[in-house]
């Protein structure tokens, strides 16, 4: 307390005496040291480095600030571990009467983490050892590693946040030391959780509903009660409530009272969409090159929370329609609709009317789509040799979807995929018997800190004994593009006949890339494509590109930007894309 009562007058006093009463001056400041971290921290910190950009430091204040400059020096360097540093300042006056400060820092040996002693209480010692272990792990300061006040308080943070996560809602840290001896540079850590009881998971409770059922977020709730408390299930529910349409936003406050932890309430506050919800938008991509999309949402059809969607979107490439009528989602998320669309596709001189609609059944999870549906296609193709052709099937599908990464925006590690599986029965509303199989998926392998290696492929294959042109175009395949094989134009890789490029009935796609961060933000690569879609696979052609880019952590998602060469083309293509194609 003594240190905090004769800080705060020095401060009051260099405040009193900034008022601009006398001459005005400038001076500049060059600070040398090393570090560079350490010179940063004193540029962005250091009360005359920090003043010398004010147009009117008097001389009182200028000697007020030089003579003050190395005990803040030697505070600033021991939160970064240097605790005796020697400060040594430097003032000349030039020609034109301006000032100039040099400040002399050598921060002297940084002071190493000799020994690190994390000692728990509570039941966490014999109910779970993992979630012991998965604080011990947490918690990221080491023995032979820097100290520094940053690291220290964000370990303890980490550590704490992590042991709360699962059963012990109620923990904390009741006895935390940093025995720091300057002159043998050297700190010993210690820290005590108390990991409190375990806390169970109880009903939840909602506000903000006026319009819309509860009944809804019920339905989504993937909580028993009983259930062991953990912060990834409430993750979980709040997810699945903001999945559903009717809510701008989620937020679940979870009751911390030890004294009792069972059957804990879960608060979950809600603020909801109007019943008219209009969104829209424009973007560009080389794929499609610029586009206009939007949507209409009336949320409250027949009175009984029942949206209705129509959307559409408009490219140099495709015209698109579409038209939904879904129920509000049933028992464990399930949601029912049917739907329409309509879509007009025009790329590598072929152009295909698309005419599609049925009914489905979806569930979305945190980590898992499913979606069930049986479907009318109607399509007509027209191309430069022939007649249009038209082909009809009603198909059973159905779908899955899992997202297993560490960070659904920006992954590092881990992998998506994509699997769909539908068959078609001529006389039962399709013109030929065919089984259609679709799988895509990336995996994420992180390489050091700043490395990540990515893997992509894909396969499709329509199995029929008829020709292609029996099955509606829209169920074909064709490759090349950004997100498909790079170095060739999209869509651009099939069935070759007089210059238009057909959908055929096979797929295979394959990439490797890998990226190298320079900071958090930016990062390169070089990458490798290949694959084909073929109509009869004893007759493949593999069509391999490769490139490099640009990588960009962009404020709303990835951001791509390569130059691809096409080997068979022998062009180089360049792409921008934007988020992760799943």
């Amino acid at each position: 307390m003594a240190s905090l009562v004769t800080a705060a007058p020095a401060r009051a006093d260099l405040a009193s005496l900034l008022p601009w009463s006398h001459k005005r001056t400038y001076y500049d400041v060059d600070i040398q040291t090393s570090p560079r971290e350490l010179r940063k921290l004193l540029e962005a910190h250091l009360d005359l480095a920090r003043f010398s950009t004010r147009p009117g430091v008097s001389d009182d204040q200028f000697d007020f600030l030089v003579t003050a400059t190395p005990q803040q020096v030697r505070d600033l360097a021991s939160t970064d571990g240097y605790f005796t540093p020697v400060v040594r300042t430097d003032v000349r006056t030039g020609a034109n009467g301006k000032r100039a400060v040099t400040v002399y820092v050598d921060a002297g040996p940084r002071t190493q983490i000799s020994a690190v002693t994390l000692t728990f209480t509570g039941p966490v010692q014999t109910e779970d050892p993992a979630q012991e272990n998965a604080t011990r792990f947490a918690f990221s300061l080491h023995e032979g590693e820097a100290f520094t006040q940053s690291g220290w308080d964000g370990a303890k943070s980490a550590a704490l946040r992590a042991l709360q996560a699962r059963r012990y809602l109620g923990a904390k840290i009741v006895h935390s030391e940093a025995r720091v001896d300057p002159l043998k540079h050297d700190a010993k850590l210690s820290v005590t959780f108390d990991s409190g009881p375990t806390f169970t998971m109880g009903q939840i409770d909602v506000s903000g509903t006026r319009r819309y059922p509860q009944k809804t977020i019920d339905n989504v709730n993937p909580i028993s009660p009983g259930e062991i408390y953990d912060v990834n299930r409430v993750t979980e529910l709040q997810r699945q409530v903001q999945n559903t349409p009717y809510y701008a936003s989620v937020a679940i406050d979870v009751d911390d009272n030890t004294q009792k932890p069972e059957q804990t309430p879960l608060h979950v506050k809600v603020s909801e969409y109007p019943y008219n919800n209009f969104r829209g938008g424009v973007g560009y991509s080389t794929d499609t090159g610029p586009h206009i999309q939007g949507s209409y949402t009336y949320l409250n059809t027949f009175g009984s929370a029942w949206p209705l969607q129509l959307s559409g979107r408009l490219d140099k490439i495709q015209k698109y329609g579409q038209i939904q009528l879904s129920m509000p989602p049933g028992p464990r998320a399930w949601t029912n609709s049917v739907l329409a669309s309509y879509t007009t596709t025009d790329v590598s001189d072929t152009t295909i009317y698309s005419l599609r609609a049925g009914v489905q059944r979806t569930r979305t999870s945190q980590n898992i789509d499913y979606a069930y549906s049986l479907l009318y296609y109607q399509d007509r193709l027209y191309q430069n040799a022939g007649p249009p052709t038209m082909a009809r099937a009603l198909v059973p599908q159905w779908s899955w979807t899992r997202r297993n990464v560490d960070d659904p925006l920006f992954p590092r590690s881990g992998n998506l995929v994509r699997v769909e599986a539908g068959f078609g029965v001529k006389g039962a509303g399709s013109d030929a018997n065919f089984v259609r199989g679709y799988m895509r998926g990336q995996q994420y392998l992180p390489i050091g800190r700043d490395d990540i290696v990515l893997f992509r492929a894909e396969m499709g294959g329509v199995f029929t004994s008829s020709s292609s042109s029996d099955v509606p175009a829209s169920l074909l395949f064709r490759a090349g593009g950004s997100n498909s094989v790079r170095g060739y134009s999209f869509q651009s890789i099939g069935n070759n006949v007089d210059g238009s490029i057909l959908p055929t009935k096979y797929l295979v796609t394959g990439s490797g890339e890998y990226q190298h961060w320079f900071n958090r933000d930016w990062g390169g690569a070089v990458f490798f494509d290949v694959g084909t879609a073929t109509d009869t696979w004893g007759e493949k052609v593999f069509y391999p590109g490769a490139g490099f880019g640009a990588r960009w952590r962009s404020p709303v998602g990835p951001v791509n930007l390569d130059l691809a060469y096409g080997f068979r083309d022998r062009r180089v293509r360049p792409y921008v894309t934007l988020g992760i194609a799943f």
